[in-house]
């Protein structure tokens, strides 16, 4: 097997894991198969429908770190302008926090909740101790990838703007945030897996990670809230919840070593940031065994949901399916939709972020302007931001847990296949677009009153064309016909041309709303063009002869 750099590195500290009492040369074994196996996954980003096949010995997760060093070079400006540290590194720390522990639970939460390869190991002579040893040092290896490309660049202008003090600083509070992270993350698991068992759990997991999305975004919100920018100077007024914001704790050292400030407030951030990590790990530490324990959940009930279909659900596939085959084949996506963990996992939390986004640009509206000023504005077309969903969710409609069954397809006794892409497209709306423009437009309406009624009908228009025109990533491939391995990047270009797509159509609707009866004549365009467009799009993807 490859013997990987990271882990000779890791082969300095084999002292330091054996006084634990850790088997390092069994830990270094499960690493380096660990690390073998994913670099032999292939990231949808390099996987074009076998037409570009990768080397083996690539790693997807490590070549696809130009993104996040891209991003880096984004949050310079935070480090390099002005010596407003608390401010500065705050925001820096909450962007890091944001976006590392966001792809801590899009990513590794199959790492921290897997016990597959306990049946294998636990039978040979292997300790548990040094089986989790592993895992831990499994995520952290990625994290470190993951946090080094997403902070390099301003690191190290800062370290030249600032100072080699400035260096260490940003090294152990990188380091500190990375273990709050992953001890977080796992510890929220840990208190679901106590209460819950089978189904319910999964279902809770996926419910959490909503939660986390959303509370991250309004987090953002609470932390620029902290602070208050008076004739360009950034001022700083300590208040109790403030001790509840993790990036303060980060960017406080640095304003409290680099500036000389030695406010009481500002010793207690810096000790929260460094204590607080640390009573993280002891703690997870002692829960490890009943964490464990509590996974086995999870591998002993992995039935599916036995829910039955809603009445209201059953009215409304005979009213917006078309014949018995696209019905049948509406009731299959739906349940592939409902019961697949992973589909879940994956699409759910940008739900959450979807119902967030629109309340956080109306929020900003209302911090620079009257809340009067806002209900005379345009603002409501804010509501597209929730069409940011739609390319992620749609792309993802493609996988499946159970994949190898897809040979039932073509053994069918139908004629054409298009009925199935449509009838998935159709459930992704009824069940995950739907109820989230629903309660947006609700809250909408009592903002904005009845005067927008035709705009919103506009937005959810254009939001089901937007979606056709993204179900196109789909041709080529069978809904639920690939396996979830291969779902581990996106097509990150795709992502950003439909992201502007949708700010194209914003931009005409906007423009609409000048013109006398504009919204009418482009509600009518948008119906016929829709109409159109989905009747065009499913007419020859599949057909049998």
């Amino acid at each position: 097997m490859k013997n990987f750099q990271t882990l000779k590195f890791i082969d300095l500290f084999r002292k330091l894991f054996e006084s634990f009492g850790i088997n390092y040369p069994v830990m270094r074994k499960i690493l380096t198969v660990k690390l073998t196996m994913d670099g032999r996954r292939t990231p949808t980003i390099f996987n074009q429908q076998g037409k570009k096949k990768k080397k083996p010995e690539e790693n997807g997760f490590i070549k696809s770190l130009g993104m996040y060093v891209i991003l880096s070079v984004m949050l310079i400006p935070l480090v390099i302008f002005g010596e407003n540290y608390l401010y500065q590194m705050s925001i820096f720390f909450g962007i890091v926090m944001f976006l590392v522990m966001t792809s801590m639970i899009s990513d590794f939460s199959n790492v921290l909740l897997d016990v597959r390869d306990k049946g294998i190991l636990l039978t040979k002579p292997v300790e548990k101790k040094t089986l989790n040893a592993a895992k831990a040092i499994h995520i952290c290896i990625y994290l470190f990838f993951l946090t080094g490309a997403l902070t390099i660049a301003p690191v190290v202008i800062g370290t030249f703007r600032h100072g080699v003090l400035f260096l260490l600083l940003s090294i152990m509070g990188l380091i500190l945030v990375n273990f709050f992270i992953v001890v977080l993350t796992a510890i929220i698991y840990y208190f679901i897996l106590r209460f819950f068992d089978g189904e319910k759990l999964k279902d809770i997991i996926n419910y959490v990670q909503i939660g986390l999305s959303v509370s991250i975004a309004v987090g953002y919100q609470v932390l620029g809230r902290a602070f208050s920018i008076v004739d360009m100077n950034i001022s700083f007024s300590p208040s109790w919840w403030q001790f509840f914001i993790p990036p303060i704790w980060f960017g406080a050292p640095f304003e409290l070593i680099l500036q000389h400030h030695y406010d009481s407030y500002l010793i207690v951030f810096s000790v929260f940031a460094l204590i607080i990590p640390i009573i993280s790990i002891v703690i997870y530490s002692r829960m490890m065994p009943a964490f464990e324990r509590n996974l086995q959940k999870l591998a002993n009930n992995s039935g599916g949901s036995n829910r039955k279909e809603q009445k209201w659900k059953s009215w409304l596939v005979r009213i917006i399916c078309r014949n018995n085959e696209e019905r049948v084949f509406f009731r299959f996506a739906n349940n592939m939709m409902r019961n697949e963990r992973e589909f879940r996992l994956k699409v759910y939390p940008s739900l959450g972020l979807a119902l967030v986004l629109p309340f956080v640009f109306l929020f900003n509206q209302i911090q620079v302007n009257s809340y009067a000023h806002l209900v005379a504005s345009k603002s409501f077309l804010v509501i597209y931001s929730c069409s940011l969903m739609i390319p992620n969710a749609i792309a993802m409609l493609k996988y499946s847990g159970k994949y190898k069954g897809a040979w039932i397809y073509k053994t069918a006794p139908i004629q054409s296949l298009a009925p199935l892409y449509s009838a998935a497209i159709k459930v992704f709306i009824v069940n995950l677009f739907l109820p989230v423009y629903f309660i947006l437009s609700v809250f909408f309406l009592s903002i904005f009153g009845l005067k927008i009624i035709e705009d919103l009908l506009v937005v959810f228009i254009t939001a089901v064309l937007y979606t056709v025109i993204c179900s196109n990533d789909l041709k080529g491939t069978l809904p639920f016909s690939e396996s979830f391995e291969d779902s581990r990047q996106s097509g990150g270009a795709k992502i950003i041309l439909a992201f502007l797509l949708m700010a194209v159509f914003a931009g005409i609707h906007f423009a609409a709303t000048f013109i006398p009866f504009g919204v009418t004549i482009y509600l009518i365009l948008m119906v016929v063009s829709t109409s159109f467009a989905w009747r065009w799009a499913y007419k020859k993807w599949w057909n049998f002869s």
